[in-house]
């Protein structure tokens, strides 16, 4: 559930980061953070299960990141 949330998250991200690039990075940074804090409580798991924990949360956040950082590029790219 929480892989189709991220996948829906990036595709309106993306979507918003193409139309008004400004406004995009508020909720860009709120899910990052929002992400950043479940990788941290998951990394205090002792062990490689803390690893193993936290990595849904990094590749998500980064994930995110990508598709606003996208969004951008790409209307940075038109020609008008």
């Amino acid at each position: 559930m929480m892989i189709v949330g991220v996948i829906a998250f990036c595709v309106v991200l993306a979507i918003l980061a193409f139309v008004v690039p400004r406004l995009s990075r508020h909720p860009q940074n709120g899910a990052q953070r929002t992400l950043g804090w479940g990788s941290r409580a998951g990394s205090k798991a002792p062990g490689p299960l803390g690893r193993l924990l936290s990595k849904p949360f990094q590749s998500s956040s980064r994930a995110v990141g990508r598709s606003g950082s996208a969004g951008r590029r790409a209307r940075g790219r038109l020609p008008f």
